[in-house]
């Protein structure tokens, strides 16, 4: 069975064989010393081609012919271990494979199968894309196992919410469970307060397209319990506390948690791992209405703890907190929550290095072995028990808006540790899930970010 697609699209690779043109991925000491196929080393010399990093040059035959192509690793290749994703936007339509490189055959592959991707579902003419020949020795399942899971995540963040609303967001969900025969579950609208979830009610309440809070199930009773929570907010105006314009601009990305939670999760159950997997995705619009909630209302939440609003545009927190305490109450053995939670994460970290919490200092060594081996940045950030006062509130049990502006992305993270205290391992992500400029492995936009380090971790947890 072939992995989970949102948005059905052909393949980045080829298996022609012989029929496929020739990459020479090189360094500059390659052209130096002679080390490559003499034809395309003439043509280098020719040209005055210094194998710079990410240049390419085209090889001609005798007669004319496009030949093949030389690729410039630069002098340090392990600097940029996906580069070969610039071959899937620079190299002509065609098949192609790699002749020589100094690299992994899984690290050239999924490099150049991460840079091939392309959101163009609103686009009226798309372009004809280059085909790789995957490596024999790579694995080749897994390659188009973790590229379905960053397309997945990728694909959601990019589609504009008048076409990924809480309703389409749900139907995703549900396709995503029907591909892997998992079992879904979903909670809509006023049934959220019958069921004991308040604070997603509140927060979605205003919107036209009602709240909901989706549920999957999938894996056997016995394995490891694994339990992912992911932000599904579809877009954020702020509230009444409202945005401008211009911090409404990647709105449509508020809801990238609970994309790169499906992402990962299409990994884990395409890979079929021993795992007792859950999903729980709380989605909202965070709209402007007259039943909107404001500033200064004090809600009780699923777990009783009562939290005072002193600012709508911080709900994310707030949807989160209901999501968490109901995963809590059955204990996974890992819970991992993802959010675009904080603009402070950015500020100190900047958008590619997602900062992660969690007391679990061996889950926290575990999450930096995987980012360092799967070259999927990650960087640990202190749950900083001195700043917990900062989210005590005057009239109710927390504030979901600290005063003071300082350390947000550590007052964030310590609201939603209130709301776990029986999983004994869990860990919170704050990611950006956008790609501001475009990199050799992705052409800018929405982001994957933390879920193959993830995957990683918990494929190598339970073999």
């Amino acid at each position: 069975m072939a992995p989970y697609q949102f948005i059905e699209r052909a393949s980045p690779f080829n298996s022609k064989g012989g029929a496929t043109l020739p990459i020479f991925a090189v360094t500059p000491a390659h052209i130096e010393t002679g080390t490559i196929d003499p034809i395309a080393l003439d043509w280098a010399r020719k040209a005055g081609y210094k194998a710079e990093s990410g240049s390419l040059l085209l090889i001609p035959t005798e007669e004319g012919h496009l030949g093949g192509a030389l690729f410039g690793l630069g002098s340090n290749p392990s600097e940029q271990p996906f580069l070969t994703g610039k071959l899937a936007r620079g190299l002509p339509a065609g098949d192609w494979h790699i002749e020589t490189a100094p690299l992994t055959a899984n690290r050239l592959s999924l490099g150049f199968g991460l840079g091939s991707y392309r959101f163009e579902r609103y686009k009226s003419e798309k372009a004809t894309p280059p085909t790789l020949m995957i490596p024999r020795d790579a694995d080749a399942a897994d390659i188009k196992r973790q590229l379905a899971g960053v397309f997945l995540a990728r694909d959601l963040i990019n589609t504009p919410t008048n076409d990924m609303g809480p309703e389409q967001l749900e139907a995703a969900f549900r396709a995503l469970a029907e591909h892997y025969k998992a079992e879904m579950s979903v909670i809509i609208g006023d049934d959220l307060l019958k069921e004991n979830f308040p604070l997603v009610h509140t927060v979605g309440r205003a919107s036209a397209d009602a709240p909901r809070l989706l549920e999957l199930r999938w894996g056997k009773k016995g394995h490891r319990r694994i339990t992912l929570v992911g932000k599904g907010v579809c877009f954020d105006t702020g509230g009444l506390d409202i945005k401008p314009a211009s911090s409404m601009l990647l709105m449509k990305k508020d809801m990238g948690g609970a994309a790169n939670v499906m992402g990962l999760a299409l990994m884990i159950m395409d890979a079929k791992l021993k795992v007792d997997l859950r999903v729980i995705i709380p989605v909202v619009e965070n709209s402007i209405s007259s039943n909107a909630f404001r500033p200064g209302d004090i809600y009780k939440s699923r777990k009783g703890l009562t939290v005072q609003i002193d600012n709508t545009d911080a709900e994310g927190r707030l949807i989160l907190a209901d999501a968490l305490s109901y995963a809590d109450e059955e204990a996974p053995d890992l819970m991992v929550d993802m959010a675009t939670l904080t603009g402070a994460a950015r500020v100190a970290l900047g958008p590619d290095l997602p900062p992660f919490f969690t007391d679990d200092n061996d889950l926290a060594r575990d999450l930096t072995e995987a980012s360092l081996e799967t070259d999927d940045p990650l960087w640990r950030m202190p749950l900083h028990m001195g700043y917990d006062k900062d989210i005590r509130a005057k009239f109710a049990d927390i504030t979901n808006a600290p005063s003071g502006g300082m350390a947000g992305s550590i007052t964030a993270a310590l609201f939603l540790k209130r709301f776990v205290t029986k999983t004994p391992s869990w860990v919170h992500f704050d990611i950006y899930g956008w790609a501001q400029t475009e990199r050799p492995h992705s052409p800018g936009g929405g982001e994957a970010q933390a879920i193959r380090a993830l995957y990683h971790h918990i494929r190598q947890s339970v073999r």
